[in-house]
Parts: structure tokens; C-alpha cells; sequence
């Protein structure tokens, strides 16, 4: 194992090393003929642009002033008819002027001009993947592996970690709740993609801004809506659009309806979608996976109304529902036997996997005097699962958690001493898990409830005229109250967890088109009633876990280091990271075929990187790396489930109005052979040994023509060499070689 102290040194040496080249190499003048349509930025300062730089790269530090006040100045925020935007134009939160605190970083602001780790998957990019779900939506983003461990269901790991660790938001709203999973589970596949303007991630951190769960980083999923900045300024329009992606690696056609359109003060968006999923035709010789078919409906829709110029109210309703969606690694005759455990108890399905959120939102710019802008938010959550077992199937268990949440956060701007974001969040969750059927007992207490409160302060200010900060800190209360049974006799317990985080991030402005930037964050998580209450009979080889009472909240601190670049053509971020995790909350063996959880200091380490350079007439190479390595401080054992090292190389053309794009791209991965002794050596989902390495060869296209670009047609080739490869840790197998077609018509 490296030493802490070289591979910080060592990283830190080779970021400066990789500075001063990108110094030398950039000196030179570029030429200035356009590559990006121009955006039109009104000017705060004096200040120009550096020789061979175009106006697009500006919204950099004007002196005195911090860089998140610059971004007001640019008019057009977020631009998708632009064919590449750069990382000052990727900024967060909704689309329009109200999204001042509903983005990942809790306020306006740009991944180029960010001090954490960030990135964001754009509209452009979720239909250039023709993404069916949200397993392809974020897929080979850098630093995020999607795990399935059933078709229908995806996990993101974050810098290594999964579940509890990595919290996952809808429109900033809480997607995680009291029962979610420590370790690979569905719920992020909850979400209509359809849906979906963008999403957001941030990698290391989030606790300050979002509470609890934030060890591994964040995800903000941010849905459409009505266009409010069109609909006030031009006026009533309607618009509407059909999808239609046919999937020949498993014979799954997702269609996908939406219409929206503003009239007088008032916009609406809405939309539904059907997916049919069959078995899925795999790289391997034994054809087509059994126990990969299922059923998904959703419809969603979203009013926005103009209570005058500076106050918006914002109603929005989901639903989501799978049926039949089998646990692919529990099936009858899965060919994944990889340790021949033959012990996979019967065939578990999940009918229904269920969830709807309703939230109210109120946005004001100005409300008063001390606030420039506000957001309040009260939400409804409901998240319902019904596992069966057995053909003909019959009721397992059960579990329904309806969670309430209230939100609130203000801005202000305080001039030259920089902008003050402050906020509380409060969420309840009311379990209900009623027994039935043939299990030992409900997973969690029928009883239980859970409890978070928080509040945060942070601080963006210009320190000098090139290093700007933010600072916070947050202040978390959670109580829970529920009647486990441990060894066959019920137990009443009401504990309390509560902790303070802080956090503070530097951005150092080499020149106007390099940052330097870290960071140092704390993280918190308290356990759930998964880790304090659950007897779950779902776990490995037939396994069971029991209540494990004695828990204490996780902490962690994340270390990081990165440069970032917003040339003309040249655009990247590079990290080195280190993140201590105290009271790691994992998995030990108490019994045969018992897991119980236990606090063990862990540690996780690694490197990311992605650029994209821009090439002539439309073409760009892009490509991005990432290596985590995780330990258990005590066993002295790699942590579970760390995904290996890989990255994607890729070259693609787009058109500058976005009518055509073209793409070939290559996903490298390395095998993993560190596999942790208690849960990776006995994972029916990881060979004997370890994951072997893989590469895919891919290629995606689209055209757009027809009257007014009605029609849009799009095609897809994934693995094309069909090569026999496995997700690390997945229940299902890697696509064989597949085309998926699309059809999108707008009107």
C-alpha cells in the first residue's frame, strides 16, 4: 500500500508538473478563428481576455468581486444549441433566473469556477446516448461506476462507494431515505430519464450543503420543465415531442411522450413513458440471461407560475412503477453461478418497485431587504417495494416509507465581504412494513420512524483579485425510534445522532483560463434503520442480516487537489483525492450465513480525470481515467466492492446547431482481483478471483431533418466486437453486440 504522505506529495508534485506544462504549452497564441458560437457577455471591468482567447472564456474573477457575482453577466446561462459549451457556461441548477439555490452547489455557479470536484450530464448528452434508464443516463461518467445488480435496477459508485454513502436528490429533494440499502441497490432507477434537464454530481463531499449520506459524493437529478424564460419573453407558445428507442439486445422498445407550453403567467410540462424489457442477449456463449425482463410505467408533469416579475410557484408530481422485475443474480438457471454456490434460494422479484413524489416550491428574487433570493420547498416522498419469491410467485415482504420534507434557503450578497448561503432542511420518514407472507419477519420494525434535521451556513468570498473561497458548516440532529427483534425477542430502541461538519474549498486563478483548486471537507452519516434494525433474508448466499444496535455515525474527511482548464479548445479537470472514513459502517460474520454491521476505520484514495480538446470543423477527442483504491484500516483488507480502474477514449463531430453528431468511443477497465474476505469472496456476482478486465468498441450517430427539423433519427452499436465482459459487482452480464435505434419527432 502507498503511504499517505508519497501519494499526496506525489500527486500534488505531478498536478504542478502537469500546471507548468499547460502554461508553457498554452503561451502561444491560438488562433482566433471561431470554433464555439460567441457568448454575449456584458462587461464588468476593464479587464481583457489573453491573447487567443475568445470572449467566451471571460466571467472569470473581475477585480474585487467574486466569481459566482461574474455569472450573472452572462446572458446566455446554459445554451444547449451551442455544440460544445465550455466549463463557465455548465453552471448549476435549473435553467431560467430562478434557479439560484436549487442546483448541486446550493446557489449560481460554474463547474469551471467550482473548488470541488464536479461534473454534469446535459440534455444533449443524455439523447446522444439514447438513454432507456438511468444505468445509461450516467454511465462512464468519470469517477461513477453503474453496478446492476438486477435489469431494471442501478446503484452509482461514487469515488468507490455505494448506497447510504452516496446521496442521490431530485430536484434537490431527497431520493435516499431511512431504509436505503449500505450496499448496491435500485432506486436510482426510479427515475423516468425522460424526464430528466440534466444531472448534476459532485464527488467527495456535500454534507455541509445536503446532510447526511454525503461520504462519497452527491447527485442531483434536475427534471424539465416549462421553458419560464421563453414564456415570459415571447409569450404563450406550445410545443410537444415524441421518443421511441428499440433495444435489439433485448428486444425492449421505451417510448416516451411529452407536451409543455405557457400561457399567460403559467407553464406546464408533461409526459409518460412505457418500457418492455425482455432477456438480454449477452457477450457470453450462453446467449440470452434469464431473469432480465420486466414492465415500467411513468408519468410526471410540472407547473410553473409567475406570481409577478420575482416569484415563481413551482408544483410538480411523479410516479414511477416496475413490475416483475426479477433479482437477475437470484434467478432459476442464472448463468453467473460464478463460485457454484448453488444457493440462491428461489427466484426474488420485485412487483412493484414503486415511486411518486409530489413537492410545492416557492422562489423569490428580492423578497426583502436582507434576502436576494429565497426557495421554500415541502415535498411528499413514497417509495414502495413488494418482493415475491418463487414461480408462480408468491408475497414475501414489504416495505412502504413515506417520507415529508420542508426546506428553506436564502441568499444574500454582500458586496465586497462576498455571498452568504444559508438554509435548514427537516425530513420524516413513517415506515410501514407489514408481514404476511413466508419471510422470518418484516425487514425493518413495522414501528419505525426516522428524523433528520439540519441547518448550514456557507460563505463564497473573493479573497484577492485571483483566490476566491467557500466556507461552511452544518449542524445535523437525527432521531429514530423503532421494536427490532434480536435473538427472537423484540427490543425497543430511541436513539439520538448528532455532529457538526465543516468544509472549505480554494480556487487560485492561474490565468484566466486555469484554475487551481482543493479542498478539505467533512462528512457525516448517521446509520438507518437498514444498519440499526433490518433482518434482511436478501443478503449474500442466502444469507441473513440482523439488527446490529451498538452503531455509531460515520464521519469522514476528503482531502483534494485539482486543476481545471477552460481554454478555447482545451477543456479538463484532473483530481488526486484522499478520503478518511471513521466508523466505516460494514458487513462482519457473526454466525454462518449471519451478517451483522460493525464501525471500522476505512480509508479511499484515487485520481480522475476528463477533457475533451477541440479539433476543426466540429471534431473533438475526448476521454477520461479514474483509479480508486479502498482499505480497511482494521482487517487490513481492501474495502468491498471497489470498482477497478478504467476510463473511456472517444472522438465525435457535432454539428454546430446540433442536427448531427457522430461517435466512437472505446471503455477500457482493468480486472479487479482486490476483493474484500467477509462479502466479495462469497458475491455470486464476482468470479473466483476477481472481475476479468474488458474493452468495448462503441459508436453512436444522429440526424435531424424534415420540415422546421421535425424528425430525428439516431442509432447506437454497443460492443460491437461482442465482447464477454461483467460490470464489477453486477447481477447482469455486459450487452452483447446491440444497435438501438431512435426515433424522436417534435412539433
Amino acid at each position: 500500500m502507498l503511504p499517505r504522505k508519497h501519494f499526496l506529495l506525489g500527486a500534488m508534485l505531478a498536478l504542478l508538473a502537469a500546471s507548468c506544462v499547460l502554461q508553457f504549452a498554452t503561451a502561444q497564441p491560438i488562433s482566433d478563428e471561431p470554433v464555439l458560437p460567441e457568448v454575449v457577455v456584458e462587461p464588468e471591468s476593464d479587464e481583457t481576455t489573453e491573447p487567443g482567447e475568445s470572449s467566451e472564456t471571460t466571467g472569470t474573477t473581475s477585480k474585487g468581486t467574486s466569481r459566482t457575482q461574474n455569472r450573472r453577466s452572462v446572458t446566455n446561462r446554459f445554451d444547449l444549441l451551442q455544440s460544445y459549451p465550455n466549463l463557465s457556461q455548465l453552471e448549476f441548477g435549473q435553467s431560467g433566473e430562478f434557479g439560484e439555490s436549487t442546483g448541486i452547489l446550493r446557489g449560481q455557479g460554474s463547474i469551471f469556477d467550482s473548488s470541488a470536484a464536479v461534473s454534469m450530464t446535459t440534455r444533449q448528452n443524455l439523447l446522444e446516448k439514447q438513454a432507456p434508464d438511468m444505468f445509461h443516463a450516467l454511465q462512464n461518467e468519470v469517477g461513477v461506476l453503474m453496478q446492476s445488480t438486477a435489469a431494471g435496477q442501478a446503484s452509482p459508485f461514487v469515488r468507490g462507494l455505494t448506497g447510504q454513502q452516496v446521496l442521490i436528490l431530485v430536484d434537490g429533494i431527497r431520493l435516499n431515505n431511512s431504509i436505503t440499502r449500505r450496499g448496491p441497490n435500485q432506486y436510482f432507477n426510479t427515475i423516468d430519464p425522460g424526464m430528466v434537464d440534466h444531472i448534476e454530481v459532485v464527488r467527495g463531499q456535500g454534507s455541509v450543503l445536503w446532510g447526511s449520506d454525503a461520504i462519497g459524493g452527491v447527485i442531483n437529478v434536475v427534471t424539465r420543465g416549462a421553458d419560464t424564460h421563453y414564456g415570459a419573453v415571447h409569450g404563450d407558445y406550445s410545443s410537444g415531442e415524441f421518443t421511441q428507442y428499440y433495444n435489439t439486445s433485448n428486444s425492449s422498445p421505451y417510448g416516451r411522450m411529452n407536451v409543455e407550453g405557457w400561457v399567460g403567467n403559467t407553464g406546464v410540462f408533461a409526459g409518460g413513458s412505457f418500457a418492455n424489457v425482455r432477456d438480454l442477449d449477452t457477450g457470453w456463449d450462453f446467449g440470452r440471461q434469464p431473469g432480465t425482463n420486466y414492465q415500467q410505467w411513468a408519468g410526471d408533469i410540472k407547473f410553473n407560475h409567475l406570481l409577478d416579475d420575482g416569484q415563481m410557484l413551482t408544483v410538480s408530481l411523479q410516479h414511477f412503477q416496475q413490475d416483475d422485475v426479477p433479482r437477475s443474480d437470484r434467478f432459476p438457471g442464472f448463468p453467473g453461478d460464478l463460485n457454484n454456490s448453488n444457493s440462491f434460494g428461489g427466484a426474488r422479484f420485485f412487483d412493484p418497485q414503486q415511486r411518486d413524489l409530489a413537492y410545492i416550491r416557492y422562489q423569490a428574487l428580492d423578497p426583502i431587504d436582507a434576502i436576494d433570493a429565497l426557495t421554500v420547498t415541502a415535498s411528499y416522498h413514497r417509495q414502495r417495494e413488494v418482493q415475491k419469491r418463487g414461480v408462480p410467485t408468491t408475497r414475501f415482504q414489504e416495505t412502504d416509507v413515506e417520507t415529508l420534507g420542508v426546506s428553506a434557503v436564502a441568499v444574500k450578497d454582500l458586496d465586497g465581504l462576498g455571498k452568504w448561503t444559508s438554509g435548514f432542511d427537516w425530513y420524516y420518514d413513517d415506515i410501514d412494513s407489514p408481514f404476511g407472507g413466508t419471510a422470518s419477519g418484516p425487514i425493518v420494525p413495522d414501528d419505525a420512524w426516522y428524523q433528520r434535521i439540519g441547518a448550514f451556513l456557507n460563505w463564497d468570498v473573493a479573497l484577492t483579485d485571483r483566490l476566491d473561497a467557500v466556507a461552511g458548516v452544518r449542524y445535523e440532529n437525527i432521531n429514530t425510534a423503532g421494536t427490532p427483534v434480536v435473538a427472537a425477542a423484540p427490543v425497543f430502541i430511541n436513539p439520538n445522532y448528532h455532529d457538526w461538519v465543516s468544509q472549505v474549498g480554494l480556487v487560485y486563478e492561474l490565468n484566466h483560463c486555469l484554475h487551481l483548486v482543493g479542498s478539505i471537507s467533512e462528512g457525516f452519516r448517521a446509520p438507518n434503520l437498514d444498519d440499526l434494525m433490518a433482518n434482511n433474508p436478501n443478503v449474500l448466499q442466502a444469507g441473513q442480516s440482523v439488527p446490529s444496535l451498538d452503531l455509531v455515525p460515520e464521519r469522514s474527511i476528503n482531502y483534494e487537489l485539482g486543476i481545471k482548464t477552460n481554454y478555447r479548445r482545451l477543456r479538463s479537470q484532473a483530481f488526486v483525492f484522499w478520503t478518511d472514513i471513521e466508523n466505516n459502517i460494514v458487513s462482519i460474520i457473526t454466525a454462518p450465513n449471519t451478517f451483522a454491521s460493525a464501525n471500522q476505520d476505512s480509508f479511499v484514495q484515487g485520481l480522475e480525470m476528463d477533457g475533451e480538446y477541440l479539433l476543426e470543423d466540429g471534431w473533438s477527442f475526448y476521454g477520461n481515467f479514474w483509479h480508486t483504491y479502498g482499505v480497511n484500516r482494521v482487517t487490513d483488507s481492501p474495502l468491498s466492492r471497489v470498482p477497478p480502474t478504467q476510463g473511456i477514449l472517444g472522438l465525435r463531430w457535432r454539428e454546430r446547431d446540433l442536427r448531427s453528431y457522430f461517435e466512437v468511443y472505446t471503455w477500457m477497465v482493468r480486472r479487479q482481483d482486490r476483493l474484500e474476505q467477509v462479502r466479495d469472496v462469497t458475491d455470486e456476482r464476482i468470479p473466483a478471483g476477481g472481475t476479468p478486465g474488458y474493452a468495448t468498441l462503441n459508436f453512436r450517430m444522429g440526424r435531424t431533418f424534415g420540415c422546421c427539423d421535425q424528425h430525428h433519427l439516431s442509432l447506437s452499436l454497443e460492443n460491437i466486437t461482442d465482447k464477454n465482459y461483467l460490470v464489477h459487482g453486477s447481477g447482469v452480464f455486459g450487452t452483447g453486440a446491440t444497435a438501438r435505434f431512435g426515433y424522436r419527432w417534435t412539433y
